[in-house]
């Protein structure tokens, strides 16, 4: 199987760039994705067992990797819940899996969100890691609109090694990031 381009693209452009910009003294300093987390909560869940089931199988379909059902850690008697209770569905992608299904997210999925103007600089967490939120699965063509019988949102969690903000925007701008440019506002 031949490597994803995204993968060559960061060991052939990103890395020297990278290296150069922050002076580090080995190319084993520059930040690298390590894993993208896919998590989708379903909230409705506690009353229709049936919509983690979906939710596990469009992530699924989505990711190309199988999606496992999230469990609630605590009850919670407001929102009916119990403890252990289905009520998400997430996929942790690595690799191969993680590098194709970015290039699908960059170049497919996220042009066709509405009125699309880049995607914001305020979720980075402090450690270097990225997290999107998308508002409707319908913008992966993975997913036939005929068949959702609810439009959902899901997060996106980029992992990096960076250990910085500035360093994990600067990889993920690299990679080709939407980002919105601040000049446009």
């Amino acid at each position: 199987m031949a490597n994803p381009r995204i993968k060559v693209k960061y060991v052939n452009d990103i890395v020297p760039a990278l290296k150069e910009k922050f002076q580090y003294s080995s190319v084993m300093q520059v930040p690298k994705l390590t894993k993208i987390v896919i998590n989708k909560g379903i909230g409705a869940a506690v009353a229709d067992k049936k919509l983690v089931d979906q939710g596990v199988e469009e992530l699924s379909l989505i990711t190309g990797q199988r999606a496992v059902a999230t469990k609630a850690k605590i009850a919670v008697s407001n929102f009916k819940l119990r403890e252990g209770m289905p009520i998400g569905a997430k996929v942790t992608l690595r690799g191969e899996k993680m590098y194709e299904f970015l290039d699908r997210l960059m170049t497919v999925a996220l042009p066709r969100v509405r009125d699309f103007k880049g995607i914001s600089d305020k979720g980075f967490d402090g450690r270097g890691n990225y997290t999107l939120g998308v508002t409707e699965q319908i913008i992966f063509p993975e997913i036939s609109i005929e068949k959702v019988n609810r439009i959902s949102g899901m997060d996106i969690t980029f992992v990096t090694t960076a250990n910085t903000d500035e360093e994990a925007f600067a990889l993920l701008k690299a990679f080709g990031m939407p980002f919105v440019n601040k000049n446009q506002e």
